[in-house]
């Protein structure tokens, strides 16, 4: 059996090193998820452009969480619960709405309820919406745009839960205190 290795600024490939060396500086370390990744440059590359453009979208910081944490749970994925539990901390997301995702709770007004439930129809129906589920996320306020801002923040979410379960990332110490498992 193969395991995945968790790369450092010595291990790593040339093509990841920028990349990690981005994250010593931005965060202090270098995120598990990140070192499990830098075995194959392309898909962090990937991941970390995903990243970057999904948050540049007409999601405000809740929303943003809504639609990361929306997929996370569905996944169970034990490692970005967590992680994005923190990063909605730091980016002042009200802890209630963490929680009511994190605990498949309903959403705090109906716009955000909204949004999660139709994450979770592209997600279970693998992107075959119907003409009145759409309808009914274009009647809370959101349009075609938005539509396709949640495919683009899926394909993120995929690479990152899938590179999780395959590769068992441990959770890293500054996420282990939002650490979570699926009730």
């Amino acid at each position: 059996m193969s395991e995945f290795k968790l790369h450092t600024l010595e291990t790593t490939p040339e093509g990841s090193k920028d990349i990690l060396e981005g994250s010593v500086k931005q965060m202090g370390s270098i995120p598990s998820l990140y070192a499990v990744m830098a075995e194959s440059p392309e898909i962090l590359k990937a991941y970390t452009q995903l990243h970057q453009a999904f948050t540049a979208t007409s999601f405000d910081s809740e929303e943003l969480t809504v639609v990361w944490q929306t997929i996370n749970v569905e996944h169970e994925c034990h490692f970005c619960v967590p992680a994005h539990t923190a990063i909605a901390h730091s980016m002042n997301v009200d802890p209630a709405l963490t929680d009511a995702l994190r605990n498949s709770e309903p959403m705090p007004n109906e716009k955000l309820q909204a949004l999660h439930d139709f994450t979770l129809v592209l997600v279970r129906q693998r992107g075959n919406a119907s003409d009145e589920q759409l309808n009914t996320f274009y009647a809370a306020g959101y349009a075609p745009k938005q539509v396709l801002e949640i495919i683009l923040g899926l394909s993120q979410k995929v690479i990152s839960n899938y590179v999780n379960h395959v590769a068992k990332t441990p959770v890293d110490d500054m996420f282990k205190p939002f650490a979570w498992t699926k009730s």
